[in-house]
């Protein structure tokens, strides 16, 4: 029997890497999905490519109104929710010194804001049980430079992880969080390297891991899965590091 068969689920930002390889693996595994995405031609790419499975729909993870009206669709469709895939998220990198407010604000609004009143808003849409997978990163423990601010909403969210599983446990839902090192997916094209010197950068990247490459969203959508099946189910308030080895290097 498939490890999702039946379960209703959420997977935002699913219209492109990890969270499209995660939606993917979902579906194979028997998951009834909703999935969002806020650029309109990488929505209608992902409803073409999941077919009937999945429902993808517009969501900006930096509007509240829209994360609100986002429940009340998973509660219209679905009437409960057992899986949620918190992975929307941007990643900007500059010098501390280089940052706006706006930029800022941009990042938490779509990293840690959106996530919360969107989880908020869930409540009383989960499931008992229902299982919430935060999508976190290596980058909120090793001190980075460059990475102040992403990181920091990255912390939030490994935050978010454990005191939500302590206040929501008791209503049966437990959340994870996943960490992941360096993935080879669309999010690196938005980092703003200048095209001359990205083969340089990936290059750096790349000695950093001891595992010596990249990852691939395929293999992150693995321990997304685990942490979304009753296999996990006593697995609450923990966070799965998925990074090749990035974390053995300072």
């Amino acid at each position: 029997m498939a490890r999702l068969e039946g379960k209703r689920a959420l997977v935002t930002g699913g219209t492109t890497g990890i969270g499209f390889a995660t939606a993917q693996k979902f579906i194979a595994e028997g998951a009834k999905l909703i999935v969002t995405g806020n650029n309109p031609e990488t929505i209608a790419q992902a409803q073409a490519a999941f077919g009937a499975a999945a429902l993808v729909i517009k969501a900006d993870s930096a509007s509240v109104s829209e994360q609100r009206a986002l429940a009340d669709r998973i509660k219209a469709e679905f009437g409960a929710l057992d899986i949620a895939f918190i992975n929307a998220g941007i990643s900007q990198w500059q010098p501390i010194e280089a940052f706006t407010e706006e930029q800022f604000d941009r990042q938490f609004a779509i990293n840690v804001k959106g996530p919360f009143f969107l989880i908020q808003s869930l409540i009383p849409v989960f499931a008992n049980p229902a299982s919430v997978i935060m999508n976190a990163s290596i980058f909120a423990h090793n001190g980075t430079p460059n990475s102040t601010v992403y990181s920091a909403t990255k912390a939030g969210m490994s935050s978010f992880t454990k005191t939500m599983s302590a206040e929501l446990i008791g209503r049966g839902v437990r959340f994870n969080a996943i960490s992941c090192g360096p993935v080879d997916t669309p999010l690196f094209d938005k980092l703003g390297i200048p095209e001359a010197y990205r083969e340089q950068a990936f290059e750096t990247i790349t000695a950093s891991i001891p595992a010596g490459r990249f990852g691939n969203p395929d293999e992150v959508a693995n321990a997304v899965t685990y942490l979304a099946s009753d296999e996990s189910a006593w697995t609450v308030g923990a966070e799965i590091i998925v990074d090749g080895g990035r974390l053995l290097n300072p």
